[in-house]
Parts: structure tokens; sequence; C-alpha cells
């Protein structure tokens, strides 16, 4: 363990790069984007392509791309709400609108990848989700047709099939979804930095925003200058919100992951996968994993720890503790592949709202957008929350804007010690449904109050 590199792959294995100039000195942009992750860089490109000759400003207060943006698995999703299951929890009327929107936006980012020669290791091979428990498999053999009947289609794959996509004695079932690929995260986010230049944004590394006025004009503070913008974008995501009235709208939930030494087609033959999908398991508490474009395995997920005030720190990227469980669950799932060595262990922050997928707004008289609350499933829905903030700050009515989801605002979380006790209580009625089946008397309340989660 004590020689795994302790960063994230996708970014150790990337070439050297030049970071972007600071910002210096008191400058004018037309559009400001605060965030250099993927929110802040797919509204840089469309904003940029919808109005050609826009003064358009990105500033990020690390290097692009150093956070969730390079730190994720790199599962390409097509839901914009964190699966169709949480649609029709939340939104049952409009849930196969969603699955359109969603699909329709994972059709352009495809299509956006494509035109701008994007090299970013895209593979869509969809998706496989496996039951370790009976009643996990019963809850996916219900779900499959429900969710193929509003616009995601889903097989079940029972005990008598299950051979055939993986050899794991942990699994009983499984279904599979179509839709879906996955990427090399880092990459992609590089890549769009690339485009985002082409198309004339002025992007400015290591320039943290300490303060944004917006009492009357709009300028943005860092250490070393300051820029006055007619409009703003937050892409903040897990970061502290420069806004106070944002606060509680989002809280970070740290995740984690480990890397494999690359393997070899015996071993990958020996656990009976042999295709490129994005596998994940149905619990609460639960595993995502794929294959990396030189034969490794990335694993990750199952804790998702919250530090009490919302803390965020870089060490607490790295957790012993997680990494271990990590490792147990991985040779217990594939015995097979016992002696395999890590290679790589990192954490990062994931911004978690109480709806469980993206929540936008604008404010300061129309001046200033945000879009935040991806809850792990952001690779491909920043794209659509970049597009709703573009078409609020212009005032446009159009079929993102007409969803619920983005109408409607989600339950703030409290303050502390509330806020903790909240959390961790359901982290913990979460595992025990993991083991029982059975939702406790705090899981059906939160259900009752619209807070409810079902993964």
């Amino acid at each position: 363990m004590h020689d795994r590199i302790a960063r994230s792959f996708w970014i150790d294995r990337a070439p050297k790069r030049v970071a972007q100039p600071s910002l210096h000195g008191n400058q004018h942009t037309d559009l400001l984007i605060i965030g250099g992750g993927y929110t802040g860089l797919w509204t840089a490109l469309l904003a940029a392509e919808r109005e050609p000759g826009r003064r358009i400003t990105l500033l990020e207060g690390g290097t692009i791309g150093h956070a969730a943006s390079g730190r994720n698995g790199g599962f390409v999703e097509p839901s914009i709400s964190h699966g169709i299951g949480n649609a029709l929890e939340r939104w049952p009327d409009q849930a196969s609108e969603i699955a359109r929107i969603s699909e329709d936006n994972f059709a352009a980012m495809r299509a956006d990848i494509e035109r701008l020669g994007l090299d970013c290791d895209w593979s869509e091979a969809g998706n496989l989700t496996f039951a370790r428990t009976q009643w996990q498999a019963d809850a996916l053999e219900e779900f499959a047709p429900e969710a193929t009947a509003h616009g995601e289609p889903t097989t079940f794959i029972g005990a008598d099939r299950i051979g055939e996509f993986t050899k794991s004695p942990a699994y009983v079932a499984a279904t599979h979804t179509s839709a879906g690929a996955t990427v090399d995260p880092y990459k992609l986010a590089l890549g769009l930095l690339d485009a985002v230049l082409a198309a004339g944004v002025e992007v400015c590394e290591h320039s943290v925003v300490r303060r944004l006025d917006h009492a009357s004009e709009l300028r943005a503070h860092t250490e070393r200058g300051s820029i006055r913008a007619k409009q703003v974008v937050l892409a903040t995501n897990a970061y502290p919100s420069l806004l106070r009235r944002l606060a509680g709208v989002t809280v970070p939930v740290y995740d984690y992951a480990l890397m494999t030494e690359p393997l070899s087609e015996e071993q990958f033959a020996s656990i009976g996968w042999t295709g490129q999908e994005g596998l994940s398991d149905a619990g609460n508490q639960f595993h995502y994993y794929r294959k990396t474009n030189d034969g490794r395995i990335l694993w990750g997920g199952y804790d998702a720890v919250y530090y009490f005030g919302s803390r965020r720190s870089e060490a607490l990227t790295q957790r012993a503790e997680t990494f271990a469980t990590l490792e147990r669950n991985f040779f217990a799932t594939y015995p097979q592949l016992r002696g395999v060595r890590f290679t790589h262990q990192w954490g990062g922050m994931i911004d978690t709202s109480t709806q469980f997928c993206v929540t936008s707004d604008v404010v300061s008289r129309g001046r200033i957008a945000y879009a935040v609350g991806f809850t792990g499933l952001g690779v491909a829905a920043t794209r659509f929350g970049a597009q709703v903030m573009l078409d609020q700050l212009a005032g446009e009515q159009t079929d993102r804007l007409a969803l619920d989801l983005v109408r409607k605002h989600p339950l703030r979380f409290p303050p502390e010690p509330a806020r903790a006790l909240g959390v961790n209580v359901s982290r913990w009625s979460m595992a025990r449904e993991d083991e029982t089946g059975r939702r406790n008397l705090w899981l059906r309340t939160m259900d009752a109050v619209g807070l409810g989660f079902d993964s």
C-alpha cells in the first residue's frame, strides 16, 4: 500500500503542460466564468459558439481539471437526473421528458467531441448494474421495464445468464443499459480547454476569486487583480460559493478510488469480463468500476464520507480506512484476481444536493447564474447545466428551463450540527438497508419529505 501513488491516475499519466497565466491588473469582460472544471469549460465553449466575438474570461483557482473533473471514474451516463429512478421518484410526470433531454444532451456531447476532435478515449458500450442479494435482484427485475417505458432501455439479466457477463461469486443478477460511455476524464477536461482557447476565450489559472461584488457592478477580486463583468457564471461546484445565499445548497462528500496495475487478457477472462461496459453494483453503498485503455481496472465508491462543518482539504483525499475497504471488497468480488497490485489511490469532493442532481438558478437581478449539485454524475450533466445557465442569462424560454428539475429548488442542508447528524444517520441507515433489504424509520421519513434516495 505504501508504494501506491497518492494522486489521480488520470492526472498522473497525463503529459506535463504549461499553465495558463494568472489574472493580473484590472480587466473587464462580457461573461466571467469562475471555475475551470467541466461546468465552467462547457459554459465557456457553448457561450463562445452561441455568440462569436463575445468577450469571455474563465478564472480557475488551481489548474484546469485538477479537482472532480480530473479525478472521477470517467463514466458518461446520459441521465441529467442521476438516473431514471431518481426522476421517477421526484418528477414522475416529467420522467420521460427528462430521459429525452438527457439523451439529446448525451448525443450532442458525443457530437461535440467528434466535431472538435477531442482525444478523450471515448468508449460507448453501456452500463451493467449487478445485484449482490436477492432483494436487490428483485428490485432490478421490477425496475427494468419501468425504466424502459420511460425512455431508458434496460434489460434484466437473471441468475441463469449472469455468468455471461461476470464470473464473480458475489453477484446474482444484473441489468444492462445500452446507453452510456466511458472516457479518460482528465483528457476530456484538457481537450475542452484546447477547444475553449481556440474559440477565443481567455483562461486564467492560479486565480482564486476571493470576493465577488454584485451590489452594483459585477467585479471579481483575485490576489493580483480584479475583473469587471456584465454577467457571471459560478461553476465552483463542491468548493465554497462566493454568494452567501447559496450556503447549504450543496455539501462536499468525499469519494475514493483505486487503480490496478495492467491486467492480462487471461486475468480478464478469469472474471468473465470481456466487454468495455461501465460496471457498478446495486447497493446504496455501491462500487463503480471500469477498464482503462491500457488494461487496468478502476475500482471506486462504497464509502461516501462527509466531514463535520463541510470541511474541505486536500489532506482528506487520502483515507487509509477507505482504501483498505475498497481493496477488501475488490478481492471479495473477484477472488480470481488475488495478488493483483494497486498502483494509485486518490479521492475527491462530490458536490451533493438534496435532489441528487444539478440545481440551477439566476440571482442578482438575473446577472449571476449557478449550476451545482451534480452528486457524482456530472460528466455529461455538466454540459446540460451549462446550457441551462446560458438560457437563464439570456432570458430564453427553452424545454430545459420548463423542467421542474430546474424550476423548483431542492431543500437546503441544515446548519451544523444537524447537517452532520442527518448525513451520517442517513449513511448508517442506507448501509443497514444493504444488509437487510429493509428501509428503516429514518429512510422512510426521508422518503416522505422528498429526501429519500434509492440507488
